[in-house]
């Protein structure tokens, strides 16, 4: 392993759901060192002390600010994204940001803005284009063995919704606006990654089917979700404990027209009993199918002209990695380090994770209307140039 001559001193703001990021930045003596921890919560500040005993803890984001830091994760709850790291990027220190990048395009848009007028390095957190199913699928992709993308559909099984995101902060709107944008930030991305564009038009239908009707509620303010967490907890219909306010879908289905053509659809279900994503890619040549998304599972090919069902012509074994999401997580830390440090072009893309969120947005939006479509407004030139650039270095007359 190579070991820098002086590590890196990463702050963490917000130690909650995705602290255990933590372990991949906290490596003293191999590049990077976690030096101070803030959180607003009694629970989080405790957590971050038992974990990281060496890291200064505080509940002060402006001593956070000024402590020294040259990196920082930004770990909070979705629509405090913007709130923080507008201030950690004016503080100069080179921000992630935990997907989505906010629940609104106007906080979205800030914290783009704020990091071209700045010029400090933005990167956040869309771990699964370091998946090994993604990054997989995508090889083959480039490879050119199904030809030419025109359509992509993802159907998502979130088995652990009820779990994840109905007994806490996420089933409010004014949390996450919806799940298609909390959680669907991921699948859209990546449709956005694999069919090399950005949705255009977008259209949506959902429901609170199922969550709603359960009359079990609880304030869980004081727990976690591992408090709560059980595969015992089925059927959907008989959760216990669920959240005071639940003003989310449990099921939603949108459709998306990228701006090269590609036809997309997400499918997201939060009651099912299986967990996992779903990919179809069509091209002109074949399609790529996976059945799972883990390691050992399977991607499967189909490039012969069959009549009716067959056997794919090629299997391809999803690969493993240690370290969480298939070994996606500690390469997107290990990434933004070296991006913090160095600078350079990255897998992910603040403008990527735009795009991500205004089609969730927008998404919401169509389907609590009357399911009509919306159109995505674009990203102003200037700051498309600059992040496809790869947030080249500003010369100090730039800056100013």
């Amino acid at each position: 392993m190579h070991i820098m001559e002086k590590d890196l001193k990463v702050g963490i703001v917000g130690f909650g759901l995705r602290a255990g990021l933590w372990r991949h930045a906290h490596k003293p003596g191999q590049g990077s060192e976690v030096t101070i921890v803030c959180d607003t919560s009694e629970r989080g500040r405790a957590d971050a002390a038992e974990r990281i005993p060496s890291a200064r803890i505080t509940a002060d984001l402006e001593e956070l600010l000024g402590s020294g830091i040259d990196a920082v994760l930004v770990l909070t709850p979705d629509n405090q994204h913007a709130a923080v790291a507008v201030r950690t990027l004016r503080a100069g220190i080179a921000t992630f940001c935990e997907k989505p990048l906010d629940v609104t395009i106007e906080a979205a848009d800030l914290i783009l803005q704020t990091a071209y007028d700045t010029g400090t390095r933005l990167y956040v957190g869309h771990n699964m284009r370091h998946m090994p199913v993604v990054v997989q699928m995508r090889k083959l992709i480039e490879e050119g063995r199904i030809g030419e993308v025109k359509a992509i559909w993802c159907r998502h099984f979130v088995g652990h919704g009820g779990d994840y995101y109905f007994k806490d902060w996420h089933s409010e709107r004014k949390n996450v606006t919806s799940l298609l944008l909390q959680k669907g930030a991921h699948d859209i991305d990546v449709i956005h990654w694999l069919a090399k564009g950005y949705t255009q038009r977008v259209s949506a239908v959902g429901d609170l089917a199922v969550y709603g009707s359960v009359t079990t509620r609880s304030d869980n303010s004081g727990k976690r979700m591992g408090d709560w967490y059980s595969l015992a907890n089925w059927p959907p219909s008989e959760q216990q404990d669920l959240a005071a306010t639940i003003d989310i879908e449990d099921i939603s289905m949108m459709n998306m027209v990228l701006d090269n053509g590609v036809l997309a659809s997400y499918q997201q279900c939060h009651f099912t009993p299986d967990y996992w994503r779903n990919y179809t890619i069509i091209g002109t040549k074949g399609r790529i199918e996976n059945f799972g998304d883990g390691p050992g599972d399977k991607i499967k090919v189909w490039t012969t002209r069959t009549s009716g069902f067959a056997e794919p012509d090629d299997v391809i074994e999803i690969q493993d990695g240690g370290g969480g999401h298939g070994g996606a997580d500690p390469n997107l830390i290990a990434e933004f380090l070296r991006f913090a440090a160095e600078g350079g072009r990255t897998q992910t893309s603040p403008i990527a994770a735009r795009q991500a969120v205004a089609a969730g947005v927008l998404a919401a939006e169509s389907l609590r209307g009357n399911g009509s479509a919306r159109e995505v407004p674009a990203v102003p030139a200037d700051l498309m140039g600059y992040f496809n650039a790869g947030q080249p270095a500003k010369s100090p007359e730039l800056a100013l």
